[in-house]
C-alpha cells in the first residue's frame, strides 16, 4: 500500500498552504494593526468622559472656579491615559479643554495616528493601499452643560 502523493502531486500541497497562509496573515494582521488604534480611541473616550465627570464636582463659588474646572478636565485626562508608554508619543499637548460662559465644558484629545508608526509597521498591499487605514487624527470629545 502506498502512502505518499505521487510525482505530479507534490508541489500541490506547498502552493496550498503558500495561498491559505496569505489568507491567515492577512486577517491575522488586520485584527493585530487595527486592535491598538481602537484600544487608543476607546481610552480616550474613556478618559474625556471621566474628565468632565469630576470636573462637575468642583465647588462654583470657589475663586477661580473656570480656571480650576479647565486644569482638572486636563489632569485627568493625563493622569488615566498614563498608562500609553512614551514610545506612543502621547503628551498633554494633544489634550484641551475648554469652558465658555455657557457652562458649557468641552474636553477632547487630538492624536496623530503618525504616531503609531513608531511602534507598529504600517504596510502597503496593492489594490488596498496603507494598512491600516486611520484617519489622520484620533479624536475623541465629551462635553458636559453644568
Amino acid at each position: 500500500m502506498r502512502t505518499s502523493l505521487p510525482r505530479k502531486q507534490k508541489g500541490a500541497v506547498a502552493i496550498e498552504f503558500a495561498a491559505v497562509f496569505v489568507i491567515f496573515f492577512a486577517v491575522f494582521y488586520g485584527m493585530i494593526s487595527y486592535s491598538l488604534p481602537l484600544l487608543l480611541l476607546q481610552s480616550f473616550n474613556q478618559a474625556t468622559a471621566e474628565a468632565v465627570r469630576l470636573s462637575v464636582g468642583l465647588d462654583p463659588t470657589m475663586a477661580g472656579y473656570q480656571n480650576a474646572v479647565i486644569t482638572t478636565a486636563k489632569n485627568t485626562v493625563v493622569t488615566r491615559l498614563r498608562w500609553i508608554p512614551n514610545t506612543f508619543g502621547f503628551t498633554a499637548a494633544q489634550v484641551s479643554a475648554t469652558f465658555d460662559g455657557n457652562s458649557v465644558l468641552t474636553v477632547q484629545v487630538n492624536y496623530p495616528s503618525a504616531n503609531l508608526q513608531a511602534v507598529m509597521p504600517f504596510i502597503v498591499l496593492p489594490g488596498l493601499g496603507t494598512v491600516p487605514r486611520l484617519p489622520t487624527l484620533l479624536q475623541a470629545q465629551s462635553s458636559l452643560q453644568f
